[in-house]
């Protein structure tokens, strides 16, 4: 983590300790299952998207998360071909930084929906809302997000525009977890879809730096580099190895002030 997120740590917001995990706005949603397989849905309007809807329930007794056509779509075979298109995108997807599709089921009540792993945290843009931001998130975007974002330029995956509304991290470690990661898989990704991601990356960076209560010029540097349509980045590896090279200068700073104090302690000594 660079020194400048340190300094930061200083003036950081903490997240609430005495409070579990609640959706901003969840709601209980009667749910009629004799099998009893599916029971305790709650609909989540936090991460509502355009065309769907996000649920927690349990699926035998295990909290699950659900994606599902919102009941004006549900009937229209467009948008049933829309979600399972993104199912069989989603589901040969497996990385640490995005949530897990494990099936496609029809849920009573609800209907066909793209089940996932339930992950208990907070949206970004929950989290610039109520001014929780903390120097661990910071870092995050700065490794994680772009990790995330690498593995799915790697398998060629176009999709909408990263958000603070589609991050989230996790409740108590505040591991990042992307919760929408595209609609189709191509045999190559063009250049505007990359130099869009990349973008996108500096839009979301940007927007968290204007509501940090420290300055971080160098990061604030990338994301704008980011954000320009004539951005040097050709790819996420690219944007990754600016990153790293910014951080290297830095231990190289610090590692020559050691250097230079030992120096003058040593003399001191022979004095």
């Amino acid at each position: 983590m660079s020194a400048e997120i340190h300094r930061f740590q200083h003036h950081r917001l903490t997240m609430t300790q005495d409070k579990g995990y609640i959706s901003k706005g969840e709601k209980l949603i009667p749910i009629d299952d004799p099998s009893g397989k599916w029971s305790e849905l709650y609909l989540l309007p936090e991460w509502e998207e355009k065309y769907y809807n996000v649920y927690t329930v349990k699926k035998h007794g295990k909290w699950v998360m659900l994606k599902a056509l919102k009941p004006e779509y549900a009937d229209k075979p467009e948008f049933q071909s829309m979600l399972q298109k993104e199912f069989d995108v989603r589901y040969n997807l497996c990385h640490p930084n995005i949530v897990m599709v494990n099936d496609l089921d029809i849920v009573p009540g609800v209907g066909l929906s793209i089940i996932t792993d339930d992950v208990y945290g907070y949206s970004l843009r929950r989290l610039i809302d109520e001014k929780r931001l903390t120097p661990n998130i910071v870092h995050r975007l700065e490794t994680q997000l772009l990790d995330a974002m690498e593995y799915i330029q790697e398998n060629h995956v176009q999709h909408v525009p990263i958000t603070p509304d589609t991050i989230i991290f996790t409740e108590y470690n505040e591991n990042l977890k992307l919760t929408n990661v595209g609609y189709d898989q191509k045999d190559s990704l063009s250049e505007q879809d990359t130099r869009e991601d990349i973008a996108s990356y500096g839009k979301v960076v940007n927007e968290v730096l204007d509501h940090l209560p420290a300055n971080l010029p160098k990061l604030r540097k990338i994301a704008k580099k980011c954000e320009n349509p004539e951005h040097p980045y050709r790819s996420v590896a690219d944007l990754q190895l600016d990153m790293e090279k910014r951080s290297s200068s830095q231990l190289y700073i610090i590692l020559c002030c050691f250097i230079v104090i030992m120096a003058f302690i040593l003399v001191w000594l022979t004095l």
